[in-house]
């Protein structure tokens, strides 16, 4: 048996990031397909191909931690960028890369003393379904296309995710393709299936003339990742379901809390504090519209129905922010404390308010369906500096004018106001403090996102650092301001 020419796989190239589970994905000509996986009983990937697939290809899965090993390098001209052959072909074999029982199949350079049992390795080369060749059949996976049962214990006691003679064996010859493959998942990590045609001469082409077509593999199939959690959400996403569920409870007991003062001091209200009952209120219903769009995005998918869920909930997500932005911004004027009426800058305000509405929408709906890895830097940009400078300017606006207010109120030496202005002032300041330096991480996390290992690092906390944070941060600050501007028998001192 000999391959017709030498396979060059440059892995980082071919490489798309899906981070996804019981997600399925098509497979196209030499592609790479990864996941985020949370890890449970019952977890696998299952690769499956069309009845119409034929000729051979060189097929492993691994998980991110092991792809080190995969391929061997064959030339070391630049010790930053060393080229590797990931592909065990006649040329790579006469160079000495492998031997003749790795034809067909990914290289697996491990260093002395370890075996690909101790790694996550599946590898084989395998021959499609129309395929008309006879090899020797050797297949240890497990592959059971009439269901998905969980695997048995292990009687040894040893838990080791990566026994390879219990869970993923690689088979020792070519693996004939008869149903889904199915390679299971023991351990939380970064899964990727990667896939690379081989064309094979055998006795019915190796006498075809030159000028025929080469015997090249054809093929179309489904790579599915199946985690913990049922559902369609990206394993990447799925912590925002019960993280926004939790939010949800803390701002119903806040609304509790902050309705039964109201009720206590009804006679006593202040303007602002009807704004602020207001505010509570959408953000209680912002919250759970969040949770139930991930919910609803985890059962049904994308679709047309879930990108007008989306809208919705960005625009719940912008108003929110507007609307908290221009209550700090007239307040630190001094509207209804120093002044009855803010005149021409009332206009200004509003203004501002509506631009960050806009590039609040914009953005709320960019990070969910723009995908970091694959995005140029430009478009991104145009998503996050709009909003950006909004931001700043709002937050400029307010500091500036919360020094001027507190200043007057000196100097009429009304000490209560005073004393509620300053600690206004703190909480601002404070919240200032904390957005620079998660901008700063945030820069430096995702100033590598080219890189061919951020998505296998950073896909556990991708939520965390594009929505938790400022979520967590504005709940410690709502509930700071509103604490401030509580309702009291003192509220027309």
């Amino acid at each position: 048996m000999a391959f017709g020419h030498p396979l060059q796989f440059l892995f980082p190239c071919l490489l798309l990031v899906l981070s996804a589970f019981a997600y399925e994905t098509s497979l196209d000509y030499s592609r790479q397909i990864c996941s985020g996986m949370w890890a449970g009983d019952s977890t696998f990937i299952n690769i499956s191909f069309e009845a119409t697939s034929q000729g051979n290809v060189a097929m492993v899965v691994y998980e991110w931690a092991d792809a080190q090993y995969l391929g061997k390098v064959t030339s070391r001209t630049d010790d930053l960028l060393p080229q590797k052959t990931y592909v065990c072909t006649t040329s790579a074999m006469l160079s000495g890369f492998c031997d003749s029982s790795e034809l067909g199949r990914f290289i697996l350079d491990l260093p002395s003393g370890k075996s690909s049992d101790d790694t996550s390795f599946w590898s084989a080369r395998v021959q499609l379904p129309s395929s008309t060749e006879e090899p020797t059949r050797s297949s240890g996976l497990w592959d059971n296309p009439d269901g998905n049962p969980t695997p048995p214990p292990d009687p040894s006691g040893y838990t080791s995710p990566w026994k390879r003679g219990k869970y993923n064996p690689s088979p020792n010859a070519t693996y004939v393709y008869d149903g889904p493959i199915q390679y299971t998942v023991k351990k939380t990590g970064y899964y990727c299936v990667a896939i690379v045609p081989v064309t094979v001469q055998t006795s019915q082409n190796a006498i075809r003339a030159d000028t025929d077509v080469s015997y090249h593999p054809s093929y179309h199939g489904k790579v599915l990742f199946r985690n913990k959690f049922d559902g369609q959400l990206p394993a990447a996403d799925y912590p925002k379901v019960n993280f926004y569920f939790a939010m949800f409870i803390v701002y119903i007991i806040l609304g509790a809390a902050w309705a039964w003062l109201c009720y206590q001091n009804l006679q006593d209200l202040l303007p602002l504090q009807y704004y602020l009952s207001g505010l509570v209120g959408l953000l209680v219903i912002e919250m759970v519209a969040n949770w139930v769009y991930y919910r609803y995005l985890n059962a049904h998918g994308k679709s047309t129905a879930s990108t007008v869920f989306l809208i919705v909930v960005a625009i719940l997500d912008a108003g929110r922010n507007s609307m908290s932005f221009f209550m700090l911004l007239v307040v630190s004027l001094g509207l209804s404390v120093v002044r009855e009426s803010l005149g021409r800058t009332m206009l200004k305000c509003q203004i501002l308010a509506g631009m960050h509405f806009v590039f609040g929408i914009l953005y709320a709906v960019g990070i969910v369906e723009l995908e970091l890895e694959s995005t140029s830097a430009l478009v991104l940009l145009l998503f996050v500096i709009p909003l950006a400078f909004t931001m700043s300017g709002f937050l400029l606006w307010i500091m500036y004018s919360l020094h001027a207010t507190i200043a007057q109120l000196k100097a009429r030496k009304q000490r209560f106001k005073l004393m509620m202005f300053q600690r206004l002032y703190y909480i601002l300041l404070f919240t200032v403090a904390v957005i620079f330096i998660f901008f700063v991480v945030s820069s430096f996390s995702f100033s590598s996102r080219l890189a061919e290992d951020y998505a296998a690092k950073s896909w556990k906390v991708r939520w965390w650092l594009l929505d938790g944070w400022l979520a967590l941060l504005y709940l410690v600050a709502f509930t700071a301001i509103v604490y401030l501007w509580r309702p009291s028998p003192n509220n027309r001192r």
